[in-house]
C-alpha cells in the first residue's frame, strides 16, 4: 500500500503511495451490509500479507449466539494462520502504542515551549469518496463505479461519515486534542468534473466536516491540487470553524472567496525553496503573501505541501526571516 524510507525507498526519500484495488466491485453488497465483517475477513487478508489467516475466520456475526455458538467457533483462533495473524496484530499494536507515547511526549514538550499542537499529531480522517478510492477501489475502480453502480457507491460513502466522526471525535477527547487532519486527493479541479463533484464528493465531504464541527472538533483540511473552480462550495462551510491548507490554488482568489470563512494556510512553493527562485524573489513572494493573503489576519504561512524535502536551507532562512519581517499586524 505504501513505500517508506528504508522499505522500498532510500533512507531520506519521502514516502510513496502504492495504489492497489483491494476491494472488488462485487464486494459492495457485503461492504454495505456488514462493513466490520467484510473488513476483517476480506479486506485485511488482501491488504496485509501477515493477516492472510483472518480469511479463515467464520462470519463474525456467529459470535452473537453467545453460549450456543462461541464455544464451537473460538477454537478456530488456534488454527496456525489465524493465530499468526492475531500475533501480528498484537505486535503492531505494541509498536503503535510506543509511537503514541513518543508523540504525546513530543506534543507536551512543544506545548511547554509555546508551540500550538501539530495537526499531524492527531487523528486523520478521509473524505468518503477518497476513503473508497485510496485504499479500497483505486482510481480506476472508483471512476468505473460512478457509472456502473453509482447508488452502491453513494450508499458505501454514507456509511463512512458517522463512523469517522464518532470514532475520531472520541480519539480527540482521549488525547485532549481538538483538531482532525483531512487530506483530500480526488476532489480537485483536475480529478473530477463539477457534475460528479456535486454528486459523489462534496455532499459527503461537507457532511463529514459539519459532523466534526458540531462535535467541537476543528477540521484541518489539506485541499491538495487546484481548487480554484470550486472555492464557492467551500464558502458554504460555517465561518471560523475550519482550517484550510491550499497546495496549488491561487492564494489571492482563496483569500477573496474564503477569507471570511476559514483560516488559510500555505503560500510558499517548495519548488522555489529548492532553488527555483532567487533569494530576492522568495523575499518578495513572502512579502506579497503577508500583505495580500494575510491582510486582516486569518493566514498561516506554510510551504505548499507540508514538506521541505530537497529545499535549500539558505533559501528557507530567507523565507523565515522575511515572514518575521512582513508578517506583522
Amino acid at each position: 500500500m505504501s513505500k517508506w524510507p528504508g522499505y522500498g525507498l532510500e533512507d531520506n526519500q519521502p514516502f510513496q503511495f502504492n495504489e492497489q484495488e483491494f476491494m472488488k466491485a462485487e464486494d459492495y453488497d457485503d461492504f454495505i451490509n456488514d462493513l466490520g465483517d467484510w473488513t476483517i475477513r476480506k479486506y485485511l487478508p488482501r491488504a496485509y500479507s501477515e493477516l492472510a489467516g483472518l480469511a479463515m475466520l467464520p462470519p463474525l456475526g456467529l459470535l452473537s449466539g453467545g453460549f450456543y455458538t462461541v464455544p464451537g467457533q473460538i477454537g478456530k483462533l488456534n488454527i496456525p494462520p489465524v493465530a499468526s495473524a492475531i500475533a501480528a496484530l498484537q505486535k503492531g499494536a505494541q509498536v503503535r502504542y510506543q509511537w503514541i507515547m513518543r508523540m504525546g511526549a513530543s506534543i507536551k514538550l512543544l506545548a511547554e515551549n509555546g508551540f500550538p499542537p501539530n495537526p499531524l499529531g492527531g487523528p486523520v480522517a478521509s473524505a468518503p469518496f477518497d476513503f473508497m478510492a485510496n485504499t479500497l477501489r483505486g482510481m480506476r475502480g472508483i471512476f468505473l463505479d460512478m457509472r456502473r453502480c453509482p447508488e452502491k457507491l453513494l450508499a458505501a460513502e454514507e456509511k463512512l461519515i458517522k463512523m469517522q466522526v464518532d470514532q475520531l471525535t472520541a480519539d480527540c477527547k482521549t488525547f485532549k486534542l481538538n483538531t482532525v487532519m483531512i487530506f483530500l486527493h480526488r476532489g480537485s479541479d483536475g480529478f473530477i468534473s463539477i457534475r460528479d463533484f456535486e454528486k459523489f464528493y462534496w455532499p459527503q465531504l461537507k457532511a463529514l466536516l459539519l459532523g466534526f464541527v458540531a462535535a467541537g472538533v476543528v477540521p484541518f483540511v489539506f485541499w491538495e491540487g487546484v481548487w480554484d473552480k470550486r472555492l464557492q462550495y467551500l464558502a458554504e462551510l460555517p465561518k471560523g470553524k475550519t482550517v484550510g491548507m491550499f497546495q496549488s490554488s491561487d492564494m489571492r482568489k482563496v483569500k477573496e472567496v474564503l477569507g471570511d470563512t476559514m483560516c488559510i494556510v500555505g503560500g510558499m512553493k517548495v519548488s522555489m525553496l529548492a532553488g527555483g527562485a532567487t533569494a530576492a524573489e522568495i523575499r518578495q513572494h513572502t512579502r506579497t503573501l503577508c500583505e495580500e493573503v494575510g491582510k486582516g489576519g486569518g493566514f498561516i504561512m506554510s510551504s505548499d505541501i507540508l514538506d521541505l524535502d530537497g529545499t535549500d536551507p539558505e533559501l528557507v532562512k530567507v523565507w523565515i526571516d522575511a515572514t518575521k519581517e512582513f508578517g506583522q499586524y
